[in-house]
């Protein structure tokens, strides 16, 4: 505003009328809120006291109405009312609180889901010091997880974040580097490197749940992800070596198997088939026992009845069954010399299908009786000459 304006008065060299600033702020104001924008009629002094009243309403207003604030559905607030805490408004939509400097909000996301890393590759893709972990064998391993969380109390986060100087972020990643070496630290390193990642992320999430819910953080751990776990550089070539003797082992197990699967199956089918051969040479060997003892008292009872021919019979029956399976020639002493010869392995042979035609088998079927008549005759006859 220069001096030469008309608000100074018409002074070129005096200060600014002030009344007829007020007056020319209040005609405005009134403009603004649908008047005729004319000055009041009463005086100066009226003028700047309704003006002054104008002022102090707009003022008003718009204190009261900095307190007004919306909560979406994924969001909950925080009221405080001279820095200590009232309520938390779950409920989404359109609230107000009594405004700064008597109650302040906090807005916080619910749903968002935070994460963070640990074990992060250091400077020129080495790893850093906080992902070198020793496992319970004494080996050192590298190993990096990624934590995933989000918010379940609002009032805890919030004033966790005011009460202390450290931020709830570096908490979660302290605490999970604490869980995560004492997780390793009770494991072998086979177990970390192949098939306990899965249960050592598990274990991990528990152990950090339960950290954080002792500070009273308002953080709710949803998942811990073993991203990489391997061995030193320098001590990589010796970790490839191992894993490819247990590869070795476990491909040798598993041939093993299954030859016993061929063989055991096949060992137990011939014990079952020996037990049974055996089992049935049992019974007919008993069988033949006990059938040979009741002919023997069979043969007794007769043999007390008549000695001598039992006796005879059981001679004739043992030459008979000798004389079967010998060569046999028959040769009459007592023909005045005359040579009777009988072939009774050539009828014998006759008497078989395959070595002789129909007829051949009918005259070996005549001829056999006949050849067992004249050998019961000479054994007769010589048991005669013999007595």
């Amino acid at each position: 505003m220069s001096q030469n304006d008309p608000q100074w008065g018409g002074r070129r060299n005096g200060p600014p009328d002030l009344d007829e600033i007020i007056r020319n702020i209040t005609g405005k104001i009134s403009r603004l809120l649908g008047g005729d924008g004319a000055p009041p009629a009463g005086g100066s002094s009226r003028g700047g006291a309704g003006a002054a009243v104008v002022v102090a309403v707009a003022v008003a207003v718009l204190w009261a109405a900095s307190g007004f604030y919306v909560v979406d559905e994924r969001e909950n607030a925080v009221i405080m009312r001279f820095g200590r805490y009232v309520e938390t408004v779950e409920k989404p939509g359109l609230h107000w609180h009594l405004p700064w400097p008597v109650e302040s909000r906090e807005i916080v996301n619910m749903t968002e889901i935070r994460s963070l890393e640990v074990g992060s590759p250091g400077g020129e893709g080495r790893a850093g010091d906080e992902s070198m972990m020793l496992t319970g064998d004494q080996n050192i391993l590298e190993v990096r997880l990624e934590v995933q969380y989000n918010l379940k109390s609002a009032h805890d986060f919030v004033f966790f974040n005011r009460t202390t100087d450290r931020d709830a972020k570096d908490l979660v990643k302290q605490i999970a580097q604490t869980a995560i070496r004492e997780v390793v630290g009770k494991n072998k390193v086979d177990y970390v490197l192949n098939e306990g990642r899965g249960k050592i992320g598990e274990d991990t999430k528990e152990i950090v749940q339960s950290l954080l819910d002792r500070y009273g953080v308002g953080v709710a751990v949803s998942r811990v992800n073993i991203s990489d776990v391997q061995p030193p550089d320098q001590v990589q070539a010796a970790f490839s070596d191992a894993v490819k003797a247990r590869q070795d082992k476990a491909r040798l197990i598993n041939e093993g198997t299954a030859y016993a699967n061929d063989v055991i199956p096949k060992a137990g089918g011939m014990a079952a088939r020996l037990s049974e051969e055996s089992e049935g040479y049992r019974s007919r060997v008993v069988s033949q026992a006990e059938g040979d003892a009741s002919r023997f008292k069979q043969v007794a009872a007769e043999y007390a009845k008549a000695p001598q021919v039992t006796r005879d019979r059981m001679y004739f029956d043992t030459m008979q069954q000798v004389f079967q399976n010998t060569t046999k020639l028959l040769i009459d002493q007592k023909s005045n010399g005359n040579l009777l010869y009988l072939p009774l392995d050539k009828l014998m042979q006759m008497t078989s299908p395959a070595a002789a035609p129909a007829p051949a088998a009918e005259a070996a079927k005549v001829a056999e009786p006949a050849a067992d008549a004249a050998v019961n005759r000479n054994v007769r006859a010589t048991v005669r000459d013999g007595r």
